[in-house]
């Protein structure tokens, strides 16, 4: 079936064939952010962007839930079939998280959760696994509602004066790494070129694959309920252990997009 419009069998399928977007997904855009459907491909894209406003463009199946009614807990796979322009700058992806923060929007910020393929740009710098950098195209894990991370957390303060030393980093970042759920390796393929990832969500592992080859098992999963987004904009975050935090805008005078040609999600 190459549309089905909602998930109570537990299973979504899009192949973007019908000259128009599912009614199953909830488009948003923002600044120059668009949505374009021709043939068989979903694009999302942004024109030219500037640093003093935020682009975005973007579906998912959760905009306008509460958080506790995202509809995908595991165990599950998501496949997605993707490309997208060569020269990206910002944040771009897909997969399951729980909306923790948006730049505009009413619901309270919470601490993140997510399972997905990620890349994100310089300046961004979120380098929350060891010895990974904390850019370029990931496959990636967090769940910073872990009750290990939170018995940690009254020490952040103290933990990111220690981790500025490097013999302690290398001792003691790893334990703050399981805590939080942050498992991450780099994707050794060619963004603009179409690939096939999948993404096994289990209840303790979630494994990564690109064109049936095994990219990544992180030994962590995040909890459920969450939601699925496929975005590209142009925000970007620095969060390091060693307690650096910035957020801001980077502007792109070309254009940039995220392509995709099917998505499904199903039970395992």
């Amino acid at each position: 079936m190459a549309q089905q419009g909602d998930n109570e069998s537990g299973m979504i399928t899009d192949t973007f064939q019908t000259g128009a977007l599912n009614p199953y997904w909830r488009p948003w855009t923002i600044g120059s952010g668009t949505l374009h459907q021709t043939g068989d491909t979903l694009r999302c894209e942004l024109a030219s962007t500037s640093a003093r406003q935020y682009s975005d463009a973007q579906i998912t199946d959760y905009q306008g839930l509460a958080r506790r009614d995202f509809p995908w807990r595991p165990p599950l796979r998501l496949t997605v079939r993707a490309w997208a322009s060569p020269e990206l700058k910002g944040t771009a992806g897909f997969g399951f998280w729980n909306e923790p923060f948006v730049p505009v929007g009413s619901k309270l910020p919470r601490l993140p959760r997510a399972a997905w393929f990620f890349f994100a740009s310089p300046p961004n710098n979120m380098a929350l696994a060891k010895d990974v950098p904390g850019w370029g195209w990931k496959a990636a894990t967090l769940d910073a509602t872990r009750w290990p991370f939170l018995l940690l957390a009254p020490f952040a303060l103290p933990g990111f004066l220690l981790m500025r030393i490097p013999a302690l980093y290398r001792r003691l970042w790893p334990v703050g790494q399981w805590a939080v759920g942050a498992s991450e390796a780099l994707l050794p393929v060619d963004v603009a070129t179409p690939h096939t990832y999948e993404l096994e969500w289990r209840l303790a592992s979630v494994c990564f694959s690109v064109d049936g080859s095994t990219a990544h098992t992180a030994p962590v999963a995040p909890r459920g309920p969450l939601g699925f987004i496929a975005w590209v904009d142009n925000q970007y975050a620095v969060v390091t252990p060693q307690g650096r935090f910035k957020f801001g805008l980077v502007a792109n005078p070309e254009s940039q997009w995220l392509a995709l040609d099917r998505v499904e999600i199903c039970p395992l």
